[in-house]
């Protein structure tokens, strides 16, 4: 009270107060009178006939305990907020997390190592029975939070204790251990630092050496902190589950290293997988290998932002360059794609959520979504009887009073009527069509796992101070704002995040975007007979999208005290398998590669058309507003160089055969079954050029009332 009077309060002043209250009263427990003063020494002298020194230390603390605890016995004390918002594994979960966050933060300052670490587990016990001051421990910090605790919190888990913990509850997934290498940057690349990378692989290097897949990861950490080693969980397990190579790059962390640095080393790595065709990280195969991205929270943004880059540097350069083949698919944990934080999520934000195809699949997503406003916050206000046809003017949302429709009969045309059913439904409830409208970011701002304090430091670190980028128009930067048109061209791709992330908007906005351009591009096909007009769109060969409930951020990370998170590792490494299972699609290596042999792929003398590169196209400090062509019909035209003298039959014969090769290498029994859908119209359409020239015809035709085709 003392410091508040005086000011503003000070922790040197406390300090002072603290020292200068326990000197005082160890100086008069030795020089006063051991009944106290004069006013209570005779109660004193009549309790010490009574009570032990046992008695009275017990006693002592149990009167503390229920003077901590007094708004919990006469019932005062508010409700756990997090108590119904996560599930009872998580919350357990977050409450080791918050303890090891508070016990590390704690010991920081020590400058010895090995005490540091020892300090920090001690204090992490108090912590763990100490909740609630660990609550307020963690709370303080990240009130003023610096890049250093962000790194003694997100690399705990290569500490030696921790470490030791953890490998001793993870089941063995491999035989040898994680091998460290360095990966050289293309010779025509602006930076000559090497990219450290880790190899997850359970073989020998000559049995890398004939793999023809493998897995690149990128990991999280706000693009400041965790390593590879961190998620030594997960990678062993995929590389044990699946038997493929699994890539972790080490990218160079902010504020060192801010924008763009961490994205052109990862398409740096990427490129230079291609262009050697995987010798530079050991492998041999006998052509382009395939190639998975995975990322998780910031290395989800990492990985996106590598594939835009992938099927922009096509776009822009690819008769001087070769052809850079874009990945067999993506696998996205709880990504962080975008940076302009806001308050409400527009419209057409929500386009995954209220799809009608979708809309049943996610009906307990919208569901928790609308409680947390509507019936926490307001639970007078009615509440509508269904959430999946919020987009029809005329549903009755609200259940009318004795369970009779209120409304007249629709067939009855009379004006009075029409009257009567407007003045009817005007003096109903209105829904409240803002309830799904608010961003997770501020509906979970009080998550135990990742804070609004912490994303602002994590985007202020990684932006850096020289670089003013536009958050509505940097795609790569923030892939939710990319233009129709590449995201058009994205791979298949997966989403796996928690229901109570503050990231989920991000997942559900961009899975919204991906799956709006692959539907529009779709019909544009149909439209110009490249697909079959009863032929249907299917999301699934896509985008997938899975919301788990209860959970939040990063259970992926500290699956050793969250033992439901090995569930999704294994999902997400079953995933990756059924990638490399299909077919390659056509923009892949092995796909491209075949289409050049059989003459599918032509080129001019001017240009040399090759498939893999090594000059790298990499992303300065500037916004990336570049103009795309939206309209453009097909998605081939970022890799097609037509010839005049080539032949349609050429192009689909080279395709078909391509894909027939590889169905023959590895054993397909049912070729029809597997192979994408092809319409029979690429055989008479010689290039996307020829395509335009005759629906242009059609239309000045029509206009000229000609018959003559």
């Amino acid at each position: 009270m003392i410091d508040h009077v005086l000011g503003r309060p000070s922790s040197q002043f406390r300090k002072y107060q603290v020292v200068a209250v326990v000197s005082f009263w160890s100086l008069y427990l030795l020089r006063g009178d051991k009944h106290g003063p004069p006013v209570l020494r005779s109660l004193s002298q009549r309790v010490a006939k009574r009570l032990t020194p046992w008695r009275s230390v017990v006693l002592t603390f149990l009167w503390l305990y229920m003077c901590r605890n007094f708004g919990k016995i006469v019932g005062l004390e508010s409700p756990e907020p997090l108590a119904n918002l996560y599930s009872r594994a998580f919350f357990r979960a977050t409450w080791v997390t918050t303890a090891l966050d508070a016990g590390f933060w704690s010991a920081m300052k020590i400058r010895n190592k090995p005490l540091r670490d020892l300090c920090s587990m001690i204090f992490t016990i108090y912590y763990l029975f100490a909740a609630e001051q660990a609550e307020e421990k963690v709370r303080k910090v990240r009130a003023v939070l610096t890049v250093d605790h962000l790194r003694v919190a997100w690399n705990k888990p290569t500490t030696p204790y921790l470490k030791f913990f953890t490998a001793l509850m993870r089941p063995r997934f491999t035989k040898y251990k994680p091998r460290r290498i360095r990966i050289p940057r293309p010779k025509q690349s602006h930076y000559k630092e090497p990219v450290v990378a880790w190899m997850y692989f359970d073989g020998t290097l000559a049995e890398l050496e004939k793999q023809e897949n493998v897995v690149l990861d990128i990991p999280g950490g706000g693009f400041v902190a965790m390593d590879p080693r961190t998620s030594d969980d997960k990678l062993l397990a995929w590389a044990g589950r699946t038997g493929l190579p699994i890539l972790s790059l080490d990218y160079r962390k902010a504020p060192e290293y801010p924008y763009p640095y961490a994205l052109n080393e990862c398409f740096d790595v990427y490129t230079q997988i291609v262009a050697t065709r995987g010798r530079c990280i050991g492998m041999k195969p006998d052509s382009c290998p395939r190639i998975v991205i995975t990322g998780d929270s910031a290395g989800g943004n990492l990985a996106c932002g590598t594939t835009l880059m992938v099927i922009q540097s096509n776009q822009t350069g690819a008769s001087s360059r070769g052809i850079l083949p874009s990945p067999a698919g993506l696998v996205l944990l709880y990504p962080a794609l975008d940076f302009n934080i806001g308050s409400w999520m527009a419209d057409d934000q929500m386009a995954l959520i209220r799809n009608p195809r979708t809309a049943k699949k996610y009906e307990r997503f919208i569901k928790r979504k609308s409680e947390d406003i509507d019936r926490r916050y307001t639970p007078t206000t009615p509440k509508p009887t269904s959430d999946d046809d919020d987009d029809d003017p005329n549903h009755d949302f609200f259940a009318p009073r004795g369970g009779k429709s209120e409304i007249q009969p629709a067939g009855r045309q009379n004006a009075d009527i029409e009257a009567q059913k407007q003045a009817v439904q005007t003096s109903k409830p209105q829904t409240l069509r803002t309830r799904l409208a608010v961003s997770s970011i501020i509906s979970y701002f009080g998550d135990r796992i990742l804070t609004p304090e912490m994303m602002r430091a994590m985007i202020i670190l990684y932006v850096g101070p020289y670089n003013r980028p536009d958050f509505t128009t940097d795609h790569l930067l923030c892939p939710a704002v990319a233009p129709e048109g590449l995201l058009a061209k994205f791979p298949k791709t997966y989403f796996l995040t928690g229901e109570r992330d503050p990231l989920v908007d991000d997942t559900v906005i961009f899975a919204g975007r991906l799956r709006q351009a692959k539907l529009h591009l779709f019909r544009d096909r149909q439209e110009v007979g490249l697909e079959k007009s009863t032929t249907e769109f299917h999301e699934k060969d896509h985008v997938e999208v899975t919301l788990i409930p209860g959970i939040s951020h990063g259970f992926v990370s500290f699956v050793s005290i969250f033992p439901e998170g090995w569930t999704h590792v294994f999902r997400c490494g079953k995933w990756i398998a059924d990638i490399f299972a299909r077919p390659p699609h056509m923009f892949e290596g092995p796909s491209i590669e075949a289409r050049l042999r059989n003459g599918s792929l032509h080129h001019d003398s001017s240009s040399s058309l090759e498939l893999a590169t090594t000059e790298a196209r990499h992303h300065s400090r500037r916004a990336t507003g570049e103009s795309m062509d939206d309209d453009a019909p097909l998605v081939m035209s970022s890799l097609t160089q037509p010839s005049k003298d080539s032949t349609a039959a050429g192009h689909a014969d080279g395709a078909v055969k391509g894909e027939h090769s590889w169905q023959k290498q590895h054993g397909a029994k049912d070729r029809d079954k597997e192979r994408p859908a092809r319409n029979k119209s690429l055989v008479s359409l010689g290039s996307e050029e020829d395509l335009l020239k005759r629906r242009m015809k059609g239309l000045t035709v029509g206009l000229l009332g000609s018959q003559d085709t």
